[in-house]
């Protein structure tokens, strides 16, 4: 009966080496809702109702995830007090930064994806 060598054991070191930052970055902008907002967001400052139309998210998942692109800071939040209250979003410079990422994978998207799916 011939015994199994124990397999290596990656080190710490080793594993930092790994995919950690991309893993990292797609866990704050990877969801679905997230990514969609923010190439939307590219083409300028909109409205919470302009957002709601262009990217066909409920009221509530838009809300949600405006507030958490704001929490980790890129998107931001302006106000005009007139009546009625407009709220306006965009990208902040970190994710305006976003776009040369956008970019690749439109790039890429055309080269192997026979179809877009919405």
């Amino acid at each position: 009966m011939a015994v199994e060598e124990p397999r290596s054991v990656e080190s710490a070191e080793s594993l930092d080496a790994g995919p950690c930052p991309v893993v990292d970055a797609l866990e704050q902008v990877g969801s679905k809702w997230r990514l969609v907002v923010l190439h939307d967001l590219l083409d300028g400052e909109k409205r919470f109702n302009e957002l709601k139309r262009s990217t066909d998210a409920s009221a509530r998942t838009l809300s949600r995830v405006l507030d958490d692109l704001r929490e980790m800071n890129f998107v931001e939040k302006r106000m005009e007090p007139d009546a009625p209250v407009a709220t306006y979003y965009s990208l902040t410079p970190k994710g305006e930064s976003l776009s040369v990422v956008f970019s690749e994978v439109e790039s890429w998207a055309g080269e192997w994806l026979e179809t877009c799916t919405e």
